[in-house]
């Protein structure tokens, strides 16, 4: 019997032709390139967790992501579970590569981001610092632009309610 998986996320198909269109290239610089950009090799050096936590809010995720590696090592560790890889780190290292089209596999994200996590984060920040100087072309077309509120509606008119039984103290004389 052949084991089935279903998955409840939508699947997108990417053909041979689409990935062919797009050439994967390297990093913009190397994992060792430390001293390339002194001011982010120092920031490196003397506060990793913080250099981590800005790679990350730039990257677009949460700032305290990275906070995951020391917190779940930690953690793990001291209830006898040995975690050696950072997730954090793999995570946005494997998504970084993903969004801007760079050479690798995962199998090298785990291995840079075990034994080397800082010289990683070193290198993902130059990555971003790179890819914010590049400046971006945007062409923009001509388009029609079509109204999209609805057409108004008239309301009906609003009468004042008649009152039906009134309820005032009443006197009788007879």
């Amino acid at each position: 019997m052949p084991f089935q998986v279903h998955c409840l996320l939508p699947v997108t198909k990417v053909s041979q032709q689409q990935m062919a269109a797009q050439p994967l290239v390297p990093w913009k610089s190397g994992l060792f390139d430390c001293f390339e950009e002194a001011s982010t090799c120092c920031y490196g050096f003397w506060c990793c967790p913080c250099l981590a936590c800005t790679v990350s809010g730039r990257f677009g995720e949460n700032s305290c992501l990275p906070l995951c590696d020391i917190f779940s090592t930690v953690i793990l560790a001291a209830c006898g579970i040995p975690l050696f890889v950072p997730p954090a780190a793999v995570a946005l290292r494997a998504a970084m590569r993903n969004r801007y089209g760079i050479k690798g596999s995962i199998c090298d994200d785990i291995a840079v981001s075990c034994f080397c996590e800082w010289c990683s984060w070193c290198q993902m920040h130059r990555e971003l610092k790179h890819r914010q100087m590049t400046p971006a072309v945007v062409i923009v077309q001509n388009q029609n632009i079509i109204q999209m509120q609805p057409a108004p509606v008239m309301m009906a008119p609003v009468y004042p309610a008649q009152p039906a039984f009134v309820n005032y103290p009443a006197v009788i004389t007879m």
